[in-house]
């Protein structure tokens, strides 16, 4: 499904089916990101504003989502665990450049760090869903996963979801500087990759094949 196909069906089940449409798309969106918040939650803060609901709900309906969406991928996450984690870094890790060390390091700066990260992470497009499985892989307390989540929710659905009330007819322009934001991410995240594949892949092999070897 093409993505305009995928906004075309997104606004479609908001303006029918209101407050239960938003929570709806909004699990959707932890599990399957082409569904962009973006357009879901400033078109509910636009249907709030035409009076077919309260904004509060429309709010309280997209941080619900939000929460269970999150809590399933964390389950599924969690399901494979760390021990089996572990595992495929020792048996394939050395394909991509991982060694066990990275893992315990990853591990180690996680664990330190995992309130604040899905707090701040579910404020950031792109890596708002994808913080829930760094976070069931360490099997965090579901209590803490779950109040930072809820937390950090709340503030991204209130800001979009607000945002396109205040703009009316003008919504779809809410969803511009996240497209923006999202983009930045996506360079950084790809900058990361490069790096990572030229120092721990390409040049350990260059150096091991100097030029003029056979």
């Amino acid at each position: 499904m093409s993505l305009d196909r995928i906004v075309e069906w997104a606004t479609s089940l908001v303006e029918t089916l209101g407050p239960f449409g938003v929570g709806v798309l909004v699990v959707l969106e932890n599990l399957f990101p082409p569904i962009p918040s973006e357009i879901v939650l400033p078109l509910a803060g636009f249907v709030a504003a035409t009076g077919d609901a309260d904004l509060l709900v429309m709010i309280a309906a997209a941080t619900i989502g939000s929460v269970v969406g999150a809590c399933l991928l964390y389950g599924i996450a969690a399901a494979i665990g760390p021990v089996r984690l572990r595992r495929f870094v020792v048996g394939y890790g050395p394909w991509f450049g991982l060694t066990e060390d990275d893992l315990d390091r990853s591990e180690a700066w996680f664990d330190d760090r995992a309130n604040r990260a899905v707090l701040i992470c579910r404020c950031v497009p792109l890596m708002r869903s994808l913080i829930s499985i760094p976070a069931g892989l360490r099997r965090m307390p579901l209590a803490p996963f779950t109040l930072y989540t809820l937390l950090g929710s709340l503030i991204w659905n209130s800001a979009l979801v607000g945002a396109g009330y205040a703009l009316g007819d003008n919504w779809a322009a809410a969803g511009e500087p996240i497209e923006l934001l999202q983009k930045a991410v996506l360079i950084v995240i790809g900058t990361a990759v490069i790096w990572f594949v030229w120092h721990r892949l390409v040049q350990p092999r260059w150096r091991g094949h100097p030029q003029g070897r056979d």
